[in-house]
């Protein structure tokens, strides 16, 4: 199954390294990455494959709400279908 995480906060040192270390942890690969920093907001879209990690999206969820609270970002995560359906036109 594969996943979007989205990351947005104030821009500082290791978002990207501590985001994609708690998806290691729970041994999800990450397929492409794409951020941007506009003025000092950073602001990241993940796309993972969860098919080896033991962890449901709820589950992650969790994880990444204690990560953001820690480090002051919101991280989401959600099914690809639920996030291709969001951005339909």
């Amino acid at each position: 199954m594969r996943a979007f995480i989205t990351v947005l906060g104030k821009d500082t040192v290791g978002i990207l390294s501590k985001v994609s270390t708690a998806c290691a942890e729970e041994n999800i690969s990450i397929s492409e990455v794409t951020q941007s920093v506009l003025q000092d907001i950073f602001v990241m879209i993940m796309l993972v494959d969860m098919e080896s990690s033991q962890k449901t999206i709820s589950e992650m969820q969790k994880k990444f709400d204690v990560l953001g609270e820690a480090t002051g970002l919101k991280i989401h995560i959600m099914h690809e279908d639920i996030f291709n359906s969001m951005h339909r036109i």
